[in-house]
């Protein structure tokens, strides 16, 4: 996989489900705190995944790891 993936956390539950899915998984991934990237382009809820210049919602993040 040649994908640069970033998880963009507040460690909230949702953020930890989607981390611990990755983590199972074996999914590398780079973990980003700050989410000032994401306000300014719009988000209001996270976690947000990151592929290359593609960003996913939670819903769609599940769905893209649980097809990995």
């Amino acid at each position: 996989m040649g994908s640069e993936l970033t998880l963009f956390t507040t460690n909230c539950p949702k953020c930890k489900i989607l981390e611990k899915k990755m983590n199972d998984k074996k999914i590398n991934f780079k973990l980003e705190t700050d989410v000032t990237e994401l306000i300014d382009m719009g988000f209001t809820t996270a976690p947000v995944l990151k592929i290359d210049n593609d960003y996913l919602d939670f819903g769609e993040a599940i769905k893209w790891v649980n097809k990995q």
